[in-house]
């Protein structure tokens, strides 16, 4: 565990950029802030563990080195800066990181992470929006092609990294809200990443039906549309029809609530994740990520089945 005797001198240091010399204090505000940053970047390098001679995140830009303009601290902050941060410490918990290294080197370490996963998260976001489709969902297509370059073009991942900036109005079925900053929209991303892959292996013309029998006024919820269409499929599977037959009659919705009522809510569950395994080992080459993610929406589902009709009969 990091004292705060060795936690003061690297806010002291980031005090000293954030004035720019400019001036010899900053505000208890201000102070806690940057205290909070350099927390989130040290948490950053404990999250990553101390091995740092590869790239933290893989995926969206390939095989990177860490970047070379990481900020270098001295470890003699002006006394008065040091006086406001020694305040702010005082209420903030210390960061259990291995002493294998200093806290100096983990907070640059976490700096270089930070700045990594930023362009790892550019370059995914980059890569999304060549072919995204957002079906109609004015709360997807918002938060895409407006919220997520706002939080790149603001972001700043040495002052204030742990400031996620966006609202993310869009639901996904992670729950990301223990991240912030950059782990967040990264996180955020990731998700939608798998969601596109799942919709893009359906017929956008399907999609866009289940959405409207789902609700004809789609286009204004703020509703996951990948749980929408993912049920309908899986509705699909256990009444053992095509999707070419878009909609189910009524027989089969009399199956599919015999079946339900056959089973708790842990068998449903149970048979939702057998068909989601089924269908990413059939359609995506077995693609164990997509799987876990699609099945972050099945406790839910299970429930409504059990306790409600799968559709009203027609």
């Amino acid at each position: 565990m990091y004292t705060m005797e060795e936690l003061v001198p690297i806010v002291g240091r980031l005090a000293e950029k954030y004035c720019a010399g400019e001036s010899s204090s900053v505000t208890y505000e201000k102070a806690e802030q940057l205290m909070g940053a350099v927390l989130y970047c040290i948490r950053e390098a404990e999250n990553a563990g101390t091995d740092m001679t590869g790239p933290a995140v893989q995926g969206a830009g390939g095989d990177v080195t860490y970047m070379s303009d990481s900020l270098e601290l001295s470890d003699n902050p002006e006394t008065d800066r040091g006086k406001t941060v020694k305040t702010v410490a005082a209420h903030q918990k210390a960061v259990v990181v291995s002493k294998e290294i200093s806290a100096k080197q983990a907070y640059e370490r976490g700096v270089k992470l930070v700045k990594q996963k930023t362009e790892y998260g550019l370059a995914l976001y980059n890569r999304l929006m060549t072919n995204f489709a957002w079906y109609g969902s004015m709360c997807l297509h918002d938060t895409m092609v407006k919220g997520i370059p706002e939080f790149f073009k603001w972001y700043d991942c040495l002052l204030e990294p742990q400031n996620t900036i966006l609202t993310l109005d869009y639901p996904v079925l992670r729950d990301l809200s223990g991240l912030a900053g950059i782990d967040r929209i990264y996180g955020f991303l990731e998700c939608i990443r798998l969601e596109q892959k799942f919709l893009g292996k359906l017929p956008h013309e399907y999609v866009r039906a289940a959405l409207s029998e789902y609700n004809s006024g789609y286009a204004e919820m703020i509703e996951n549309i990948c749980e929408i269409v993912l049920r309908s499929v899986l509705m699909h599977m256990l009444a053992r029809r095509p999707l070419s037959q878009q909609k189910l009659e009524r027989d089969d919705c009399l199956r599919i609530q015999a079946l339900c009522g056959a089973n708790d809510t842990a068998g449903i569950r149970l048979l939702l994740e057998e068909s989601v395994k089924g269908l990413t080992a059939q359609y995506f080459e077995g693609d164990e990520i997509l799987s876990d993610y699609l099945c972050c929406a099945v406790e839910d589902m299970a429930v409504r089945l059990k306790n409600t009709a799968p559709y009203r009969e027609r």
